[in-house]
Order: structure tokens, then C-alpha cells, then sequence
């Protein structure tokens, strides 16, 4: 598609995979000061997600244990746990958007998409996320697409965007 929407992989990485990747993001780590918080951000860097794994290597590199970095990572709502779909939506209902009709947007997304709240599509491809801001006041309502903005959103062109992503799965 001419829209850069593409499928991503079927197959899911390996526990061995997912300790591989966890490893080499937390030792690029390039701050003079790497902590478990930098180390968890690192790691969801790279894979969108926290696995089990993760966890453990990021215990093992901080010299820590897996109920202190557990304690971090649990700590933060913007870090994830399961693997996101392969396309993210975001939907902006901070002041500017709410105003603007956010909330008939995300209710078109919701019914599109077939899910009541923030999460996974039911066959895992889609993720829904709620924003408080996402820096566009001026185009709101907006949502974002694999962190691509779009502005001035309405309910038609939120599903006509939905549509889209579903038919690249």
C-alpha cells in the first residue's frame, strides 16, 4: 500500500530471541548513568513490550533482583507486558480534542475495531491506546497511527483509517 500500512511477522520471537534482543538493548545503552528504569525504557525500545525475559536479563545486567526490576517496570503505566498488535492506533482525548469530538471518534474506533476498551483486536493485530495528549492541539481531534499523526479526525475518516489497517492484516 501507498500508505506505508504493512503486516508484520506471524511468527513470534523465541525466549532465546527475546533474551538476545534484551541483552543487546540494554547494553547499547549510551547515558552516563544506566539505571533499571533507563534499562526497561531501553528494552521496550526495541521490542514494544517487556517480556518475562526482559525482565530477567535486566535483573542480571543491573545486578539486581527480579522483584526489584519487577517492581519498576510494574510501577510505570506506559510500559507494556504482552506483545502490541502490529499496528497501534492512539487516540487523543486531552482538552483540545474533547472539545472537538474526540469522544465520537474513539467511540467509530471502538465499534470498528470491535473492542470496548484500550487493548487488542481480538485476533491480536490492532491495538487501541488512549492518549491525554499528543502534541497536536491545533489538528484535534487527532489520532495517531504507528506514531503517524492525523488531524482533524472525524468519526467517518477514523473508520475509513481503521478500515485500512484491517485490510493490510
Amino acid at each position: 500500500m501507498s500508505d506505508g500500512i504493512t503486516s508484520a511477522s506471524d511468527e513470534s520471537p523465541s525466549s532465546d530471541e527475546l533474551r538476545d534482543r534484551s541483552r543487546k538493548a540494554l547494553q547499547s545503552q549510551q547515558q552516563p548513568t544506566v539505571t533499571v528504569l533507563s534499562s526497561l525504557i531501553a528494552v521496550q525500545d526495541d521490542l514494544h513490550y517487556i517480556p518475562d525475559e526482559a525482565i530477567e536479563e535486566t535483573a542480571t545486567h543491573m545486578k539486581s533482583t527480579i522483584n526489584d526490576v519487577w517492581s519498576v517496570a510494574s510501577f510505570y503505566t506506559n510500559f507494556r507486558f504482552t506483545p502490541p498488535g502490529d499496528h497501534t492506533i492512539d487516540v487523543c482525548w486531552g482538552p483540545s480534542c474533547h472539545l472537538n469530538g474526540a469522544q465520537d471518534v474513539m467511540t467509530r474506533i471502538h465499534s470498528e475495531l470491535g473492542i470496548e476498551e484500550e487493548g487488542e483486536t481480538s485476533d491480536g493485530k490492532l491495538t487501541l491506546r488512549y492518549s491525554t495528549c499528543l502534541g497536536a492541539c491545533a489538528l484535534a481531534p487527532v489520532i495517531a497511527v504507528d506514531h503517524h499523526m492525523k488531524g482533524r479526525i472525524s468519526p467517518d475518516s477514523a473508520a475509513a483509517v481503521v478500515g485500512k489497517l484491517k485490510d493490510a492484516q
